[in-house]
């Protein structure tokens, strides 16, 4: 068929997730507490943080920027798919699936450069101790933060143009739980090689480039903790990194899985984009609240108080 003859597409139809007919009901009851444990436990980390002035340092700066995002990241997608999975309608209008799409990128990458400049924080409180303040003062970190949220808005906005400047004059089915880029651009009727392109190097060099640079300050963590002659003063050094490092292992697997992959496999991309939507954000607030003897101290004074 002619594409001209072809109807342009003004809303989109999300199937969801695939093979789970009939399971709607079971699914929305399963994912309710995983998005409001995601609310409430990442902002219990936000309050705490902003209400203990001792936890007023660089870590903890990031760390609240971090549980900010969480929250927007999981409510990009999460809310939609819990309405539908309740009955209600799957269509997406064509402005909301640019939404979506854009702030998915837009929240998503910037929590991977807050990994980032948690881990520069680690480096330089562990590696120069006695310059830390200097290196990390209040004026750099939040040059740092809104430096990364400009960034972040000029590569999601590259990511967004290029996939709805192709026309949509064909199906309107998205074979996913959102709009995303992967789903997105087989509806196309137009050629797609070079958002194909575009996508994979723009997110591959931002992940890669953010996995790199953390590998290179812990790197030099290690050594600089293994230099250390006490084994208590080890164990200390060691205990700031570990909660970090095991929010790294949970971002940047689903990153490689979904993006980095030369053929995309629907199902295990949605599994996996459901785990980094859900439970990622979810584990954040654990993670860094079991490990860290700072905030649980801080979280029980602030529940004494009120």
């Amino acid at each position: 068929m002619d594409v001209k003859n072809r109807s342009v597409v003004t809303e989109f139809i999300l199937l969801g997730i695939p093979h789970t007919q009939g399971l709607e009901t079971m699914l929305f009851f399963l994912f309710l507490p995983f998005y409001i444990c995601t609310l409430l436990g990442n902002l219990s980390i936000l309050v705490t943080v902003i209400s203990s002035t001792h936890l007023h340092t660089p870590m903890y700066f990031f760390l609240g920027n971090l549980s900010v995002f969480d929250m927007g990241f999981s409510s990009v997608t999460c809310p939609k798919m819990l309405l539908y999975l309740v009955g209600m309608s799957r269509l997406i209008s064509y402005q909301n699936c640019v939404t979506q799409l854009f702030f998915f990128h837009f929240l998503g990458s910037i929590e991977c450069f807050l990994y980032t400049l948690m881990a520069y924080d680690r480096f330089a409180a562990i590696c120069y101790p006695l310059r830390y303040t200097i290196i990390m003062n209040s004026r750099i970190c939040v040059i740092l933060a809104v430096g990364t949220w400009l960034l972040e808005c000029v590569h999601s906005s590259v990511l967004t143009s290029l996939t709805f400047t192709l026309p949509y004059c064909g199906s309107n089915e998205v074979n996913h739980f959102f709009c995303d880029i992967p789903a997105l651009l087989p509806l196309a009727c137009a050629d797609t090689s070079l958002a194909h392109r575009v996508s994979f190097t723009n997110v591959g060099i931002v992940s890669l480039a953010c996995f790199f640079l953390i590998l290179v300050s812990y790197t030099r963590i290690t050594v600089s903790i293994l230099s250390i002659r006490t084994t208590e003063g080890r164990h200390h050094a060691f205990s700031t990194c570990s909660a970090h490092l095991i929010a790294i292992l949970c971002a940047y697997g689903p990153i490689i899985t979904v993006y980095l992959q030369p053929t995309p496999n629907p199902m295990l991309g949605t599994v996996v984009q459901i785990l980094m939507n859900l439970v990622g954000p979810m584990l954040n607030p654990l993670i860094y609240t079991l490990r860290n003897k700072e905030v649980k101290i801080a979280l029980r004074k602030l529940l004494h108080r009120t």
